[in-house]
C-alpha cells in the first residue's frame, strides 16, 4: 500500500512533460487521467512511467479525479495526492504534504496559496477569500485555502463518500462531505509556482465559481 499521485489532464501537452519529470523523481506511483484531450496529452503521458487512464471525451476535472480515485482505491492505496497538469503546483512539496497529512491524521490536507491571494485577479481573488471565510463559519475548520487543487486525500475518506460532481465543484463536494462524515480538514502553506494560473487553466471564472458556490450552499 502507498500514497498515489493523481494528475487530471486536459489539453496539457505543453506543460505535462515538465510536471511529470518532477513528479516521477518523487518516487510515488503516479496516475494520469487524460480527460478526452484533443492534443498530444495522451501521447506525452504514455512516455512516462505512469498509469494512464483515458476518457474518450472531455467530462470535466471532477470526473477525471473520480476515475483516478476509483483506480487507486482498487490498488489499496492509503492516500492520494492530487495536483494539476499545468505546472502551477510545486511537485517537490508532495512528500511534505503527504507526511503532514498522515502525521496529523487528516482526511484532507490542502496545500494553501493564501500568501498569494493578492496576486490573483477578479473572481479568483474574491472567491478564494470568501470561500475560506464561508468554510470556517460553516465547519469550524481553520483552513486558509478552500480551492487549491493540490491536496492529500485519505483513502478511508474516499471510500466512505459517494461523489457526484463532474466539474471543479467536486473538490468542494469532497470538502463538505468530509466535514459531514467527521473527517478532519486542514491546510499548510505551500506557495504555488504560478499564483494566478489563468493562462493555462481551464477554469471558467463565472460558471465554475457559481457551481462551487451552489455545491457549498447545499450543505448550509
Amino acid at each position: 500500500m502507498a500514497t498515489f499521485i493523481l494528475i487530471p489532464a486536459y489539453n496539457a501537452a505543453a506543460t505535462l512533460p515538465g510536471v511529470l519529470t518532477e513528479v516521477v523523481s518523487q518516487t510515488f506511483p503516479i496516475i494520469v487521467v487524460n480527460d478526452g484531450s484533443d492534443d498530444a496529452t495522451e501521447n506525452v503521458a504514455a512516455g512516462f512511467p505512469v498509469t494512464l487512464l483515458s476518457h474518450s471525451a472531455n467530462r470535466g476535472k471532477g470526473a477525471a479525479l473520480s476515475t483516478g480515485f476509483t483506480w487507486a482505491l482498487e490498488q489499496n492505496c492509503t492516500g492520494i495526492v492530487t495536483l494539476d497538469a499545468d505546472g502551477q503546483h510545486d511537485p517537490t512539496a508532495i512528500a511534505m504534504l503527504a507526511n503532514a497529512a498522515i502525521d496529523g491524521k487528516y482526511g484532507i490536507l490542502i496545500a494553501s496559496r493564501f500568501s498569494q491571494f493578492d496576486q490573483m485577479a477578479g473572481l479568483r481573488k474574491i472567491w478564494n477569500r470568501f470561500g475560506v471565510w464561508c468554510m470556517r463559519k460553516r465547519t469550524g475548520f481553520e483552513i486558509s485555502d478552500s480551492q487549491s487543487g493540490f491536496r492529500y486525500y485519505d483513502a478511508s475518506l474516499l471510500r466512505g463518500v459517494a461523489l457526484k460532481k463532474n466539474g471543479y465543484d467536486l473538490e468542494m463536494e469532497i470538502l463538505m462531505k468530509a466535514w459531514r462524515t467527521g473527517f478532519s480538514i486542514g491546510s499548510i502553506p505551500v506557495p504555488a509556482r504560478v499564483a494566478d494560473g489563468r493562462p493555462t487553466s481551464h477554469y471558467r471564472p463565472v460558471r465554475d465559481t457559481w457551481n462551487i458556490c451552489m455545491t457549498f450552499l447545499r450543505y448550509m
